[in-house]
């Protein structure tokens, strides 16, 4: 206690000059107008300015809230247009309509990214929902930008996902133009990774008759068991045909960044049993 009567001894000068400042300031407002209105306005300014950092603070921290709600809108949204694009046939002359059950029989279940690789030649994503949420090996995993991958494996509450950068990954695709559209035609590949580059894939058995340009669209054909047909795999970065070859030479621009994902969405076709199971008994009986 000495100590702290010592030290303020020392420092009795100081706190003096500085309570006379204090007292000073209070009474040169207090007595001049243009004192007085420029201390409330700077006082407002500087409480105005401290609400708006408060308010961007708290945006900020409901970002992760406010994203998750989104994602879970974008899942119907999906639903919705997946029914719109399989009820019809994209080309214009044809009128085919499919019945509510088939065009409906997408099902979208938005999950999150909690882990993933790029730099391998067979790369993988960790999603947070598993069998107990009705996720199972082989349904197909999009984002918000493309096609992303398809289950591989699963365990309570997590999935793995092997993704179009795999090696061992394949899906059928198709590239979209006006003049394909116009000849009322469909070029069909399968798009691969060639295992270079994290933002290229190669489409092949694309017939070299068809055209095909720089900049054009490939999106999942409708000869697909696990994707919904339309879904954006990537747009053509470079075309070559040889000459004494009977496909085009694909390269594409992956749709989907890959070193950014965040939420993706399962998707289950819940006619993907019978169908497989038709198609192999009529090849177990030939």
């Amino acid at each position: 206690m000495s100590q702290l009567f010592g030290l303020l001894n020392r420092a009795k000068y100081f706190i003096l000059f500085v309570l006379l400042e204090l007292v000073s300031f209070y009474l040169i407002r207090k007595n001049n107008v243009h004192w007085d209105v420029t201390f409330f306005n700077s006082s407002n300014a500087i409480t105005s300015k401290m609400m708006a950092w408060t308010y961007d603070a708290k945006e900020y921290l409901k970002l992760r809230d406010e994203n998750g709600a989104l994602a879970l809108e974008n899942t119907l949204l999906r639903e919705e247009l997946s029914k719109y694009r399989q009820s019809q046939d994209t080309r214009p002359a044809h009128f085919y309509v499919a019945d509510s059950v088939f065009a409906s029989r997408f099902e979208y279940t938005v999950t999150k990214v909690v882990n993933s690789t790029t730099a391998r030649t067979k790369n993988y994503i960790t999603i947070d929902k598993g069998s107990l949420d009705g996720i199972e090996p082989g349904m197909a995993v999009i984002g918000p930008r493309g096609v992303v991958g398809q289950v591989r494996s699963c365990s309570d509450h997590f999935s793995v996902v092997f993704s179009i950068l795999h090696d061992e990954f394949r899906v059928s695709s198709e590239v979209v133009n006006e003049e394909l559209t116009k000849m009322q035609e469909t070029a069909l590949g399968l798009s691969t990774w060639p295992g270079t580059s994290r933002s290229i894939v190669a489409l092949s058995t694309v017939d070299k008759f068809k055209p095909v340009h720089v900049g054009d669209s490939v999106v999942t054909s409708s000869q697909n068991l696990v994707f919904p047909s339309g879904i954006l795999v990537g747009r053509v970065s470079e075309v070559n045909t040889p000459s004494n070859g009977a496909f085009h030479d694909i390269k594409l621009k992956l749709s989907t960044d890959f070193g950014s994902l965040t939420y993706v969405y399962v998707v289950k076709n819940k006619l993907y049993k019978e169908q497989n199971e038709l198609e192999e008994e009529v090849l177990a009986n030939e």
